[in-house]
Parts: C-alpha cells; structure tokens; sequence
C-alpha cells in the first residue's frame, strides 16, 4: 500500500476507490431492505412491521458490532480482515437466501451487521493512510460516497430488480459481488501490511480526547438532523408538497444526488479548511431545514429544498471523519468503529423523535423541524472544536510492523 509520503496532493490510490466499491455494496444491503419488505414479510409469512426488524437489527448491530469487531481484529493484517469481513458478508447473505426462516434470515443481518463494521471501521484507517494527511478527508469523502451512491443506484436497482426476482436476487448478487471484492481487496493490498503495533490499551487510551468526542457528537447530530427528515420525506412531499407518488423516487434521486455532491465538497474542502467548512455546511443545514417546514406546500421547492439538504449536511461527514480519526493519532481502528456508530446513533435516535413529532400535532411538519433542532445544535461541539485549536501535531499513520515507519504531519489548517 503506498505510503502517505508516496502520494501527491489531488490524487488518489486506487485501493480508495476499492475500498469505496466495498462500501457500496455494504450501503446497498442496509437500506434496500426497506423497498423489499412487503415481498420479504409475504415470503416468510410475517407482517411487514415484524419484518421492519431486520432493518432495525442491520442498525443494531453496526452501533454495537462496529467498536466490538474492530477490538477483535486488531492484532490481524488489514488485508485479512477486510477479506474476512467481506467473506462474512457474503456467505451471510448466501445463508439468508437459503434459509426459508424469519429468524434465521434476522441473524444473519445482524452477522453482516458485524462485518460491515469491521470492515468500515479497518477501511477507513487503510483508505486515510494510503492517500496520505493531504487527502485523506477527501478519501474519506470517496468512502462515504460509496455509501451514498448506494442510496442512489444500489437501492433503486435493487428494490426494482426485487419485483421480479423477489427479495432473494438482490441478495444473491449482493452475496457474489461482495466476494469479487473480497477478491479485489486481497489484489490492491499488499500482504507485507501486518500485525499492528498498537494495543487495545492505546486504542482504548485514546478515547480519552476531549477533541474526538466533540467529532463524534457532531457527526450523530448532523447525521440524526438529515435522516430524521430524509426517513418521512415520502409523505412530505406526496401529502403537503403535491407531488404524486410515481415521481418521489426522482426526488430521493435527487437527495442521493445532493449527497454525493456534499460529500465530495466536504472531501476536497476539509483537508484545509475542516472548521469552515463543517461550520458553513451546518449552519445553511440548519437553514434549509428551517425552510423546508414554510415552503414545502411548493413541488419545486421542496425538490430544491431536499437536495440542499442532502449537499449540506452531507458535506459535514466526510471532514467529521477525517477528524475523528487523525484525533486518535496511532490508535484509529476503535475510533473509526465509533465514528460509523455515532452516524447510525444519530440515524436511530433522528428517525425515532421524528416519528414521535410527526404523530403529534406538528404532523408533517415535526420532522423537519426536528432535523432544525439537530442541525442547530451540530454547530456548538464545531464551534467548541475552533476554540479548542489542534495546537498539537497530529498523527495519522497506518497500524505497520515497524515504528520507523510512523510519519508526523501538521494538521489541516483550521
């Protein structure tokens, strides 16, 4: 794997993108679940509220799997553990196919749960020390794009494809695309990367970071704020904003779109610019929410209004991320585990308040305005982030055999 030393600003290595394609496929399986559920729940004979669960046990597991896994595979190779979590994955998804059981398909979500926390939790430390400390929020950003690219194609495709093969042909190419990957994974990165020179006491020691919980409150926030309007934005804009049923899905292109688009901002900005940038996109989050709740009687701006949303508060994640992890300096594998925990916290905690405002008098408008409060109240652990400074010289350095390898980077300018 190149060294952050061998990589020059404005490239990328292209295990990153690697890297980016394994986390699309993990993306698609968590939420294509929820345009299959009505031939899921048929299938295995439950009610689809009961066959909601596998969603919420895919989230489960990523919050508690996620910290756990990573503790687990400190002591392999990178490469061993990312093909591992990807083998994982796709004989989970083999097992399910197979299985004519709810509870047995329930089980093994939560198993590819647990792999796709530890190989984001790995991916993103391999993905930041390969691009090195200029690039690395923005292969943050390519990471997390896979994620969102996901949203826009994985899902779709995979939802549509589910009406004529039923639930369990998304599931089979998940399964056979997943150990190309694997397969992908074990080419681009090299065998020489071994066991890691860090302890669990280091990794465990660097929870201690003042500056590192501030990243992960802000990355649950902003994420809890969009997803807790994203989750009810299909009766938002049918009910309120006019728009018939058959053109939402242009709609959610659009958001994917948007997301897309803010984490690639956030990933070209945030290398230099990390507080600005996170301060800016929180603040016009906020502001765009805000005015989602007046002026979502209107089509266009409601689709106008659902794409800012998704390219501000999107372009957060990214710089969040790079944060969090040069914040652990030579212990970033938990840290990393805990930053895709506090987006699916934020994910949980969002989507539930919003069900509780949109069931009380606010109606449609109390989501939205629960994503305000959030986006509102991302700006106070940024701003908290801006007066600490990083005063300090911060490492971001790949778990390697020998010390003589460890490399010392100023921070991005704030």
């Amino acid at each position: 794997m190149p060294s952050a030393s061998g990589t020059t600003p404005g490239k990328l290595p292209f295990v990153v993108w690697v890297l980016a394609a394994g986390t699309f496929l993990m993306g698609t399986t968590e939420f294509v679940i929820a345009g299959l559920l009505p031939e899921l729940a048929n299938d295995l004979g439950v009610s689809v509220s009961h066959a909601g669960l596998l969603i919420t046990a895919f989230a489960i597991g990523m919050i508690v799997g996620g910290p756990t896994m990573a503790m687990a595979t400190l002591r392999m190779p990178q490469r061993r553990t990312l093909i591992l979590a990807l083998a994982v994955f796709s004989l989970g998804h083999v097992v399910a196919v197979l299985s004519p059981s709810f509870t047995i398909v329930l089980l093994a979500r939560v198993v590819t749960a647990l792999a796709t926390g530890a190989f984001w939790a790995v991916g993103f430390v391999v993905a930041t020390t390969a691009a090195g400390p200029h690039n690395s929020t923005r292969a943050v950003g390519v990471m997390m794009g896979g994620l969102t690219l996901a949203n826009v194609v994985g899902v779709p495709i995979g939802s549509f494809a589910g009406q004529f093969t039923g639930w369990r042909g998304p599931f089979w190419a998940l399964a056979v695309l997943s150990a190309l990957a694997a397969a992908f994974i074990g080419r681009f990165i090299p065998a020489h990367e071994q066991r890691a020179e860090v302890s669990v006491r280091a990794e465990v020691g660097a929870l201690r970071q003042g500056r590192l919980w501030l990243a992960l409150t802000a990355a649950m926030l902003i994420m809890g704020g969009v997803l807790a309007t994203y989750t009810y934005i299909t009766p938002l804009l049918t009910d309120r904003a006019g728009i018939p049923e058959g053109a939402v899905p242009v709609v959610l292109i659009a958001f994917g779109v948007g997301a897309l688009g803010g984490n690639t901002i956030g990933g070209r900005l945030g290398d230099r610019r990390p507080m600005s940038t996170t301060l800016t996109a929180a603040a016009a989050t906020a502001l765009v929410l805000f005015l989602l709740i007046p002026l979502s009687t209107n089509p266009v701006t409601a689709t106008a209004l659902v794409f800012l949303m998704a390219l501000t508060g999107f372009t957060v994640n990214p710089v969040v991320t790079s944060l969090a992890v040069r914040f652990a300096g030579d212990a970033p594998t938990l840290t990393s585990a805990l930053t895709t925990s506090a987006y699916n916290t934020g994910i949980a905690a969002g989507s539930a308040i919003a069900g509780m405002a949109l069931d009380s008098s606010l109606g449609l408008t109390g989501p939205p305005l629960v994503g305000t409060v959030a986006a509102a109240l991302t700006l106070l652990p940024l701003i908290a982030l801006a007066v600490s400074g990083t005063p300090h010289r911060t490492r971001i350095v790949a778990q390697r055999t020998a010390p003589t390898q460890v490399r010392r980077d100023e921070p991005a300018e704030i």
